[in-house]
């Protein structure tokens, strides 16, 4: 289930790799792939929903009664969590009005992209430096194993589902670095 877990982040890690990209290139005043962007948006969003909520309510419920100390750090990553899928949906808005040819200032979109990106980032450093350790700490292997069948479907459908479905992000998934190399 860590292991799991990792994948998922080094994944996520590389899906805002392929972000950044396009931030970068709107920063630089050029135009960027933005239904690229709406697909990477997309995903992201379908993912938190279907696979970060649920892993984050099951480990919050089992941690908080195994180790009471851990409350605080439930509660302030399920805050972080909630804010970041706020901007994400702000995002994904923007990306709309953008692909519908509406006024977006691009300033504004491109450092608002790059405050989710840096938040992002933070939460998924907040997890691991965090959150895995007291989930390797206070779960045994029966523990993990019934998390694991608990959960959704984990990385590898939802990287066979990011393929088939967006075929051009995938490629770019491919080849953005992985963290973990």
């Amino acid at each position: 289930m860590l292991t799991q877990l990792r994948q998922d982040h080094a994944n996520m890690a590389r899906l805002l790799h392929v972000l950044q990209l396009k931030q970068k290139t709107l920063a630089e005043g050029e135009r960027p792939d933005f239904q690229m962007m709406r697909e990477v948006v997309d995903y992201i969003l379908d993912y938190m929903s279907g696979f970060t909520a649920p892993l984050e309510r099951m480990c919050t419920e089992q941690l908080n009664t195994r180790a009471p100390e851990a409350n605080g750090l439930c509660q302030r990553l399920s805050e972080d969590y909630r804010a970041l899928n706020a901007r994400l949906a702000r995002l994904s808005q923007d990306l709309d009005m953008i692909l519908m040819d509406a006024v977006v200032p691009m300033d504004r979109f491109s450092e608002d992209l790059k405050a989710y990106l840096e938040s992002h980032r933070a939460y998924l450093r907040g997890e691991r430096e965090e959150l895995f350790p007291l989930i390797r700490e206070h779960f045994g292997e029966d523990d993990l194993d019934q998390l694991a069948k608990a959960m959704p479907e984990g990385a590898e459908a939802e990287l066979a589902r990011l393929q088939e479905a967006y075929p051009a992000l995938y490629a770019e998934f491919r080849e953005a670095p992985s963290p973990l190399n």
